[in-house]
């Protein structure tokens, strides 16, 4: 069979092609007259992906966006966007949809509430603009303004449900990171508590470059030694001793350490004693310099060597206390910042339990269809003619196959059979008649003239 041979089966088999194709369109004219209208509406809003948040200060990544987009997406047809429509339209205080329902014969588990979110969900559809941040919501019904209104009333849910759950989940952060740090100052205080019993049964004191007050007096002492003797000067000059040092020291962490604790706190009562030991050895080293320097009596007691011979070793015994509560002072640092961290997170979740961006825009409200989206008349009618063709043709191959007949001289030609030869019958027509024929048989004298 070859292309002229399909033609000609198609130009003999018209009539069917032809019914088959009104039958197409008759039919569509009947979907569209019984099948009610239904008008679709659309509501858009702008997800704002690349903005940080303003309270976090965090931007979504981009390569995680289709899957956000994907989940907002399901969660503007989840049921409790739906739910949220249903309460905002009060459609389960109407009598008629109430009464609907029930001639529905709805399964036990299907209450009215979830019966009319359905409905919603049935009728709702979203997708993000190709080549945008813009999510379209649409929504189907019979009657152009619902669809309108219906179509609002998703966007908002979406929009609540959306800032409710993430206040939700900062807020459940938040509680965790407040419970963390309840537990970390609990410790902290323990961990305190233990530092300050340790120097107070040890008699060591650390100051906040994590040196014991024994220590810095060895240091000071190492610098009298390495100074120049002052001579006759020296006795018009103010002299500062080991202990003055240590009393200097102890002054600013008290009044470093009250700044943070209460008047009463361990580390600042074991801070005065240790002061008032202190200000003790200073006036006593001060009163035996002075005496040094005037001459007035003979050196008592032992050199300055001896004496600072006597500190290196007390030192050296104390290392292993010292070490040990330099971890002690370790623990407190480490806690007290870790305190420190939570609370400011714990400050942070709370205000964004406490915002209210979304993360989205609105592009303005939806507006009631003019023209119905489905049934779409130009298109049921173009399918309907395309349809009946597609049968039509097919109807009359398959005709055609059944019953072959000779359509031209092309089949005839059957492989391994010779063709003989080719006639071609002519229907039998009169020849017309001639011009002046014709002309004669107008003429009013043409009954003389024949006689």
């Amino acid at each position: 069979m070859n292309i002229a041979h399909f033609f000609r089966i198609l130009w003999v088999r018209r009539n069917l092609i032809l019914v088959t194709t009104l039958s197409a369109i008759a039919a569509a004219l009947l979907i569209i007259k019984l099948v009610p209208p239904r008008y679709t509406a659309s509501s858009r809003l702008m997800l704002e992906i690349v903005k940080p948040d303003p309270v976090t200060g965090q931007a979504l990544n981009s390569q995680f966006a289709r899957a956000f987009v994907a989940t907002q997406i399901e969660l503007i047809r989840d049921y409790r966007v739906a739910g949220r429509v249903v309460d905002s339209l009060n459609w389960t205080s109407s009598p008629a949809l109430a009464a609907t329902y029930e001639a529905s014969n709805p399964s036990p588990d299907m209450s009215f509430r979830r019966w009319l979110a359905e409905m919603v969900i049935d009728g709702t559809d979203a997708e993000l603009i190709t080549g945008s941040n813009i999510l379209e919501i649409r929504y189907s019904s019979d009657q152009p303004e619902t669809a309108a209104t219906i179509a609002d009333a998703i966007r908002d849910a979406y929009e609540a449900e959306t800032r409710q759950l993430k206040q939700r989940a900062a807020m459940r952060s938040a509680e965790w990171f407040d419970n963390q740090t309840r537990k970390l100052r609990g410790e902290l205080a323990q961990a305190e508590e233990a530092k300050t019993k340790f120097e107070r049964e040890n008699n060591i004191v650390l100051e906040d470059d994590m040196k014991d007050a024994e220590s810095v007096r060895l240091a000071a002492m190492a610098g009298a030694q390495d100074a120049p003797p002052m001579g006759a000067m020296a006795a018009a000059m103010p002299m500062i001793s080991p202990s003055q040092a240590q009393v200097q020291q102890i002054d600013v962490a008290i009044e470093t350490a009250a700044a943070t604790l209460g008047p009463n706190h361990p580390r600042l009562v074991a801070l005065r004693q240790q002061r008032a030991a202190a200000a003790s050895a200073a006036s006593r080293e001060l009163a035996a310099a002075r005496a040094a320097a005037g001459g007035t009596a003979a050196p008592s007691g032992p050199s300055a060597g001896a004496r600072y011979a006597a500190q290196q070793a007390k030192v050296l015994s104390q290392r292993g206390k010292v070490a040990e509560a330099r971890q002690l002072a370790v623990n407190v640092t480490v806690l007290s910042e870790q305190a420190a961290a939570a609370a400011k997170r714990t400050v942070e979740l709370q205000q964004e339990a406490e915002s209210t961006e979304t993360g989205m825009e609105f592009l303005g409200n939806a507006v009631a269809p003019k023209s119905p989206a489905f049934p779409n008349i130009p298109l049921v009618m173009i399918g309907a003619i395309a349809l009946g063709l597609g049968i039509g043709i097919a109807l009359a191959i398959l005709v055609e196959l059944l019953a072959r007949k000779v359509r031209g001289p092309a089949d005839l030609n059957l492989p391994g059979i010779p063709m003989l030869g080719m006639a071609s019958l002519q229907p039998f027509t009169q020849p017309k008649p001639r011009l002046t024929e014709r002309v004669i048989k107008l003429l009013p004298f043409r009954k003389e003239a024949a006689t």
